[in-house]
């Protein structure tokens, strides 16, 4: 399927690839999860009119609503919104014609929308995640939460933000790849857009934090599904949580701000009228957040049991990060000081944007302090900044929408409703977080307070549905635009600066007639039909001929294939949400269950093992037509590719992938190395029986890193016969390995120790399965690709799938380097 459907079309959108239409189905799906989110906020405020609660919710239905609305404005809503806008306007931006990986990118969005679904239906599966959007342990595990909302409800919540994160991570290494091998002749690094330089630093943060994330969850859920016990004893399992969770959750406020900035920048350019004030130095100073960011979230356990040394190093550290955003914030109040201000409605959000992440970055600056944030952690003085520097951030994403509108929709929109919409939010916005400073000692998640404190809540609730209706405003503006407001010119703003601008509203399908070059110093249009006749082109650092750009083949558009792999891991996730009363009854007839998890679980559900084999079924079908489509996307021929210019698009999407799997890799290790030291390092029971079936499967693994090497020789050498062989035998040496690894853990069955017997066996039967996944999955691969080359003689004239192949492979290899000495020899 190559051929796109109209836009009027339903099938369209279902299998649309183009960078821009993935951006749209971003953008209205994000402004979905904000009605969710913000519907569930105004029923927990309207519960919180009187001191004693309204009896609007129960506790427990308070907590849900609570943290639901964390959880779908946190990921939901903020990063999704910045990523549809970043999948829209960066192509254009930078003068590519379309994402590296078009397939890819549709996939993140389907796996995104089903997780979405996927949360939504934890409300009806016995109640939605209770613990608060920090999933802090061990209220994150069943036997500190109700029956019913311990098992299934909670369990689909979890595995909805696991889903998530696997569309955040397609979706980081997609425009990774873009952004460093497909810019515009002449746009270095250097000379990106202000909102492309924003996202670069956004993405590259996303790579690593959310690995972090995924791990935590792969962690929890394991816990939760399977009963393991990293989260539900007393051996430090909640500094381990807390550790796993704020390195990427202090991250994560830059990821969501980052993009929120690069607006503002773009927009105060355009609507004053001049470049922006320090521009190299604010480049800078983001690319310092982005570093400092990983080394500041101790902050957020300032009241755990870390000693006084480690808190006041992070307390300078947090100090330290505080200190380039007021570069940024100076920059941009002397860019309005110097320029001509014209007040438009982006503009105006813009401005109120940065207002009011000034005063959230003051109050967050207490929260920095150790001994100010022993007082205000815990407390409303800890909501209030957190929605000043968050909302903030939506601000200025409001004010995109607005400045972006329309390029998108070829329309343009009415200022006065535009500014009614401002003023009506800037207002609802204040009277919703300021009195919450003033009524600071409420205990957040707290489902009534005192009476002292009911006159600031109750302006707080009023506040909440005039922020509410300013929504209803704005929306109101969009579709009185988008039916009956004037056409838009290619260009309504007069200063605006980056490429976008240069082209008709909205966009045609592949962007660009000619190619866009920045070569003369400044943006042009290169026919390069005409320059073929000279025999090449300069690219800076590369040199290719014209002609190729000429004859370039044309691009697909569309596929089915990525919906279908969304929709089978939705169902495959929706399966094991219920899994939990089985390993129950099953741990129970093993006589080992541990007594706090014996009980906890609702009644089974044949349904729930159903769905998980249908999910399975599903995605192997889809994955498997996935990998067999033919699917055209021409590389960018001439392109600014520095410093990866002598990496081909795929090979370096491997390398960022697999960047990101160190981490999940490097958590999982890490909280063996964290829980052992907390245990004691003499006191940890060693689980292997003995150390040969380790040491036989490094020399397993190790030979079959060999097997792979001698595959991508025969595939250069074209020997069809030999290419079979070499990927054949490494086949076989990995299901040597997944046998040992068989033997190794029925031998500890059989002696009844099992993955919740004792935290020392979760870990090693967890670390050392997620290796042996990692394996199945490798292996899966090898079985693909030998079809591949019996059926159709695959990678004789393309070997460079085998190449990458040997990359993945080779890392797993690596990883169980570590693993042996870890646990078989220490």
């Amino acid at each position: 399927m190559s051929d796109l459907p109209p836009m009027t079309s339903i099938k369209r959108w279902l299998v649309t690839t183009n960078h821009k239409d993935v951006g749209i189905l971003y953008l209205a799906t994000s402004m979905f999860f904000l009605l969710f989110g913000g519907i569930l906020a105004l029923v927990f405020r309207a519960h919180l009119w009187e001191a004693g609660g309204t009896g609007l919710l129960s506790g427990n239905q308070f907590n849900q609503a609570v943290s639901a609305h964390g959880l779908l404005m946190v990921f939901w809503f903020l990063s999704p919104i910045a990523s549809g806008f970043a999948n829209y306007f960066i192509p254009l931006q930078i003068g590519a014609k379309d994402l590296a990986f078009p397939r890819l990118n549709a996939l993140s969005y389907w796996f995104y929308l089903f997780s979405g679904i996927l949360i939504g239906l934890s409300f009806f599966q016995g109640g939605a995640f209770s613990g608060g959007w920090t999933m802090y342990a061990p209220l994150n595990v069943p036997t500190y939460t109700p029956a019913l909302e311990a098992t299934t409800g909670s369990n689909a919540t979890v595995l909805a933000l696991m889903l998530f994160v696997f569309s955040i991570t397609i979706g980081t290494v997609n425009f990774l790849v873009t952004m460093h091998r497909s810019r515009a002749e002449g746009l270095g690094l250097w000379n990106m857009p202000m909102f492309s330089w924003s996202w670069l630093l956004t993405v590259w943060m996303m790579l690593f934090a959310f690995a972090a994330l995924l791990a935590a969850l792969l962690l929890l859920s394991i816990d939760r599904l399977f009963l393991t016990q990293y989260f539900a004893t007393d051996q430090g399992s909640g500094l381990l949580w807390g550790h796993l969770f704020w390195f990427f959750g202090h991250p994560e406020v830059y990821i969501v701000f980052f993009p929120a900035l690069g607006i503002m920048f773009e927009t105060f350019q355009t609507f004053t009228g001049r470049r922006l004030v320090g521009r190299k130095w604010v480049i800078i100073a983001m690319v310092l957040v982005a570093v400092q960011s990983f080394l500041v979230w101790m902050h957020h356990m300032f009241l755990t049991t870390i000693n006084l040394e480690i808190k006041t190093l992070m307390m300078a550290t947090t100090i330290g990060i505080s200190l380039p955003f007021d570069l940024m914030v100076f920059a941009l109040i002397y860019t309005m000081v110097k320029g001509r201000v014209r007040f438009t409605t982006p503009f105006l959000f813009s401005l109120g944007a940065l207002v009011l992440f000034i005063l959230g970055g003051i109050t967050g600056v207490f929260l920095g302090a150790v001994v100010l944030d022993y007082e205000f952690r815990g407390t409303y003085w800890v909501v209030a900044h957190f929605h000043y520097v968050m909302v903030s951030g939506v601000t200025a994403l409001i004010a995109g929408l607005y400045y972006w509108w329309p390029k998108i929709t070829g329309k343009m929109y009415s200022e006065t409703l535009g500014k009614l919409n401002f003023a009506v939010y800037f207002i609802g916005f204040n009277m919703l977080y300021f009195p919450m400073f003033l009524a600071w000692e409420t205990p957040r998640r707290v489902f009534t307070y005192t009476e002292g404190t009911q006159f600031y809540h109750q302006v707080a609730t009023v506040g909440a549905f005039v922020l509410g209706a300013s929504f209803l405003i704005m929306f109101y503006t969009f579709a009185k635009s988008w039916v009956s407001g004037p056409e838009a010119p290619d260009n309504p703003w007069e200063f605006s600066r980056t490429a976008e601008w240069a082209i008709p509203s909205p966009p045609p399908l592949e962007n660009w007639t000619d190619r866009p070059s920045y070569a003369s110093g400044r943006l042009e249009f290169v026919d390069d039909s005409k320059a073929a006749t000279d025999g090449g082109v300069a690219t800076g650092h590369e040199t290719t001929t014209a002609t190729h750009a000429h004859d370039e083949e044309h691009a697909d558009h569309a596929s089915i294939w990525p919906l279908g792999i969304g929709l089978g891991t939705f169902v495959f996730f929706l399966g094991l949400s219920g899994l939990t009363p089985y390993m129950v009854e099953f741990a129970e007839g093993t006589g080992t269950a541990p007594d706090a998890l014996v009980g906890t679980a609702a009644e089974p559900s044949i349904i729930y093992p159903v769905l998980t084999a249908l999910g399975v079924a599903i995605l192997g079908f889809t994955l498997f037509k996935f990998g067999v489509e033919e699917f055209n996307v021409p590389e960018t021929p001439i392109a600014e590719r520095w410093p990866f210019g002598g990496v081909g698009n795929t090979k370096f999407g491997v390398w960022v992938f697999l960047a990101s799997d160190v981490v999940v890799f490097g958590a999982a290790i890490g909280a063996f190395v964290f829980m052992r030291l907390h245990m004691g390092w003499g006191n940890w029971e060693t689980i292997p029986f003995a150390s040969w079936p380790g040491l036989l499967n490094t020399y397993v693994l190790l030979t079959s890193s060999f097997t792979v090497i001698l595959a991508l020789v025969f595939a250069e050498r074209q020997n069809k016969r030999g290419l079979l062989g070499a990927m054949g035998a490494t086949l076989l040496l990995g299901l040597v390995f997944m046998s040992v690894k068989a033997y190794e853990y029925s031998y500890k069955f059989a002696i009844d120790e099992y993955w919740w017997t004792s935290l020392e066996h979760s870990i090693y039967f967890v670390t050392t399965g997620l290796h042996a996944l990692h394996v199945i999955l490798g292996l899966l691969i090898a079985v693909f690709m030998i079809y591949r080359i019996i059926s159709v003689d695959a990678y004789l004239e393309d070997h460079r799938p085998v190449e990458f192949f040997g990359l993945y492979w080779h890392f797993v290899d690596i990883v169980w380097v570590f693993l042996f000495p870890l646990f078989y020899l220490m």
